[in-house]
């Protein structure tokens, strides 16, 4: 029988290399379900190549404009997961959660409930909602696969491992566009020179987040969450070629290091495995890539961000949903131009300082909508501050 599959955020990056595995292996997997924002010319095309049967729109005008085409051709359209899981009647095997943003939680939290296992591949659900990811995770007995690149090294080096032998977690980073770029450059460096990843190719949003560094705090946030370890556990370290994904330090003094090229397919792929044999990958172990390794601590000066991780606890709490919400305004004033590059880090660290804020380090989340309510006040405030202020 073939293994039901639904993918969130199919018209994505991470949806379309998933897609594309799936081609390639079209007699063991069948789509149930895919879903888009609005990007309907893809989504026309993936419903035809996979014969998919039930779809998402989740932007209300894009889905007002195409129900009637759809429905027509005699394809169940949904305009959210709600509505799909009333309808929907069997168990999915798996599900791709791609949705970007804080936005994806909530079809995160949902369809766990009807699935046997899940790859979660946003890093704002994980950062915001962990805790009650997790809670779901239990109740439905959900298998759970990090798909991060760099969560999915690490969930591999730890297999049969126990956590008190670990004695440190070092997550890899290229250092982005800039690290060769001296300090004093950056502070004039517009969005054209930030969204320009040497190594992955990325839409605007993460690639922004690569050149200030926080998507490596995001990840060692969300590291800390999944493998629940403490912070102290982890560490950053440059390798600029991303050949080098995360190495595992253990106290009886070995240490593991997992490699693969800067390819998501690779982290996908695992996590499509069902005991099968799915994909012949083409890549093979690089060896000059391996001589050419080089390891380099953070410059926490000229990637300021990093000292953000400082005002954080060891619990889950609602800090974080401040953290990514005020990151999310800030990054798009930045690509619009209205704040300049080390605007982001000044005015986060502003936010984060505020008095309104700081009562939620040791506040956990209790539900979505306590999470929501909180990002949209955070998006208001960050917004007016860099609007009203001169940095």
């Amino acid at each position: 029988m073939k293994k039901k599959i639904a993918i969130l955020g199919s018209t994505g990056s991470i949806g379309l290399t998933t897609l594309k595995i799936i081609s390639e292996n079209k007699k063991i997997f069948q789509i149930d379900l895919l879903s888009t924002n609005k990007n309907i010319t893809k989504l026309k095309k993936q419903i035809k190549v996979f014969k998919v049967k039930n779809i998402i729109i989740s932007n209300k005008k894009t889905y007002n404009e195409n129900k009637i085409f759809f429905k027509k051709s005699k394809i169940n359209v949904y305009q959210n997961i709600f509505d799909f899981k009333k309808k929907y009647k069997n168990k999915l095997d798996y599900v791709m959660c791609s949705i970007t943003g804080i936005s994806g939680l909530e079809s995160t939290l949902e369809i766990i409930q009807i699935t046997k296992r899940i790859a979660i591949a946003n890093k704002e659900s994980i950062i915001c909602g962990w805790n009650l990811i997790k809670d779901k995770l239990k109740k439905y007995n959900t298998e759970f696969i990090p798909v991060d690149s760099e969560h999915f090294s690490i969930f591999e080096l730890i297999k049969n491992e126990r956590s008190h032998n670990i004695k440190k977690i070092y997550i890899t980073a290229s250092g982005g566009p800039f690290l060769k770029t001296n300090k004093s450059k950056l502070k004039n460096f517009v969005p054209k020179n930030a969204i320009k990843h040497p190594n992955w190719k990325m839409g605007k949003k993460i690639s922004v987040d690569s050149s200030t560094l926080i998507n490596k705090v995001y990840e060692l946030i969300e590291a800390k969450k999944i493998f629940n370890l403490d912070y102290t556990k982890f560490e950053i370290i440059v390798e600029p070629t991303s050949y080098v994904h995360a190495i595992v330090e253990f106290k009886n003094g070995t240490c593991k290091i997992l490699t693969h090229p800067t390819s998501m397919k690779i982290p996908i792929y695992n996590s499509l495995s069902f005991n099968d044999k799915i994909l012949k990958l083409s890549e093979s172990l690089d060896f000059k890539k391996i001589n050419d390794l080089s390891f380099q601590k953070i410059d926490k000066v000229k990637f300021p961000v990093f000292k953000l991780l400082n005002k954080l606890t060891n619990m889950d709490s609602l800090y974080e949903t401040v953290l990514v919400s005020a990151n999310d305004v800030l990054v798009e004033l930045f690509l619009r131009e209205k704040i300049k590059f080390y605007d982001i880090y000044k005015i986060l660290n502003i936010i984060l300082n505020h008095s309104e804020y700081k009562k939620f380090k040791f506040l956990r989340p209790k539900n979505l909508n306590q999470i929501n309510k909180l990002s949209e006040n955070v998006r208001l405030k960050t917004l007016s501050l860099s609007v009203q202020s001169k940095f």
